[in-house]
């Protein structure tokens, strides 16, 4: 089964079911790929979501995430600090790293350094690539 880490401008796409990447969605709920999360990247997700979508919905997004069936939360013990130019993206590193995911899943042009760097290698693949592999 592939882990993955979701970085949230790749959950907000997502979500709505006209998106052409709502099958990565379909795929969560039904536990064929495992997302794994931090609660700081949880909470980033909420309060991204409050901002962009009503509140109720943005509740049921995150209840729903809580409840997938492969859901991996992981507590990071080390912090690589990857990520210079944008140290929140951080967050989304230390978890694929602890929690073993495969990739993380982005189109945020900061997660580019990740390319040069050797140890710890990390994985990063766009919304679209990554939509399209399923």
């Amino acid at each position: 089964m592939r882990t993955i880490v979701l970085d949230t401008n790749c959950l907000i796409v997502i979500l709505p079911s006209k998106s052409p990447f709502h099958n990565v969605w379909n795929e969560l709920l039904t536990g064929n790929i495992r997302l794994c999360v931090t609660t700081e990247i949880l909470n980033e997700y909420e309060e991204i979501l409050h901002q962009r979508i009503p509140s109720e919905i943005a509740e049921n997004a995150i209840q729903t995430i809580l409840n997938f069936p492969e859901l991996k939360q992981v507590d990071p013990t080390y912090f690589w600090k990857l990520i210079k130019d944008d140290p929140d993206d951080n967050k989304f590193v230390d978890c694929a790293i602890c929690g073993e995911a495969e990739l993380i899943v982005t189109n945020d042009k900061h997660f580019n350094i990740l390319n040069d760097i050797d140890f710890p290698k990390v994985i990063i693949q766009r919304i679209e690539d990554f939509s399209e592999s399923l």
